[in-house]
């Protein structure tokens, strides 16, 4: 079951347009559907608000998150989405960790595919974890950055 988005969310994707702000908080409910016991990290970065899925409190326990730093698509990726496997070779990016999709709509967001991808890297982080998860259902606001970049709001393509 989704949770009702922070007051602190609410407040950082009021710089995006409107499309983007509800298909980043269409994916979020997405998300929340799939992990409900997970822990949602805020961070309101310079370029980019990210808000992932954390088995703690702690960014290197993230296993799949939303990028939101444009007004054209939202990024929903994966925190080390080079380390799980991606059959449909759906996932985007070339660094080390960090892999993602570009979405920019609903109809064409390919649920079954990232719901394994999800499984995948929720498992991934699970194994890499030292101690068992304590934390659990949180919305936690980790840092917000004084200066920020933001695009104008302009509606996102469809």
């Amino acid at each position: 079951m989704s949770k009702k988005p922070s007051a602190d969310l609410i407040k950082f994707l009021k710089p995006f347009s409107k499309e983007v702000q509800e298909l980043a908080l269409w994916l979020r409910a997405f998300a929340w559907e799939q992990y409900p016991d997970s822990n949602e990290l805020i961070y309101d970065n310079y370029n980019a608000l990210a808000f992932g899925w954390s088995l703690s409190d702690k960014v290197g326990d993230t296993f799949c998150s939303i990028a939101v730093g444009t007004t054209e698509y939202v990024h929903f990726g994966f925190y080390r989405g080079g380390q799980i496997p991606d059959y449909d070779k759906i996932l985007e990016g070339k660094g080390s960790q960090y892999r993602y999709i570009r979405v920019y709509n609903t109809k064409d967001f390919p649920k079954a595919k990232i719901i394994k991808l999800m499984k995948y890297a929720y498992t991934y982080s699970l194994a890499r974890m030292k101690e068992k998860p304590v934390i659990k259902g949180q919305i936690i606001t980790k840092s917000i950055s004084a200066k920020k970049r933001r695009p104008n709001k302009l509606k996102i393509k469809n």
